[in-house]
C-alpha cells in the first residue's frame, strides 16, 4: 500500500453526511495523537505516518502508523497487528476487533475519551515494535 497524490478531501466528499461528521472527528483526533497531517493511502484509507515493516516471513511494505477508513459496514481503525492486545478496550463501548482493526458502527457507540487513550498507546507501541522503521 502506498501513499497517493490524491487529497483526504476528495475522499471525506465521497462520505454520506452522519459518517463524514464522526470521520471528520476521527481525523482532528488521530492528528492530535500523533502530531501529523492526514494523508490518502490507496483510494480510502486515511493514512497518518509512513512505516516500512519487514515480517519475519520477509513479507515487507509500507503502512501508515494508525488509519481509518469508512467502510460499508463500519469505521475500520487500522491500529495493530495485535489490537486485542490493549487492555483498555474492556472500557471502550460497543466495538468489534480483527487482528489488526477496531470496527465502530458510530462514534456513539464508544467512549471518545477512551478512544484518544486508546490511540495514544497504540501510537507509542507500533513505533516501538522491533520489525517497523518510521519512513517520515
Amino acid at each position: 500500500m502506498e501513499i497517493t497524490s490524491t487529497h483526504i478531501d476528495n475522499y471525506l466528499s465521497t462520505l454520506e453526511p452522519n459518517r463524514l461528521e464522526d470521520i471528520l472527528v476521527l481525523t482532528n483526533l488521530l492528528s492530535k495523537v500523533t502530531g501529523r497531517s492526514p494523508k490518502l493511502w490507496g483510494s480510502s484509507i486515511i493514512g497518518y505516518g509512513n512505516l516500512f515493516y519487514k515480517y519475519s516471513t520477509n513479507t515487507s511494505g509500507h503502512m501508515p502508523i494508525i488509519g481509518l477508513s469508512s467502510r460499508k459496514q463500519a469505521i475500520t481503525l487500522y491500529l495493530s497487528y495485535d489490537v486485542n492486545q490493549f487492555d483498555i478496550l474492556s472500557s471502550l463501548g460497543k466495538y468489534t476487533t480483527g487482528k489488526g482493526c477496531l470496527y465502530i458502527k458510530k462514534l456513539d457507540d464508544v467512549h471518545l475519551d477512551i478512544l484518544e487513550k486508546l490511540l495514544y498507546q497504540v501510537y507509542d507501541h507500533v513505533l516501538n515494535l522491533d520489525f517497523v522503521k518510521l519512513v517520515d
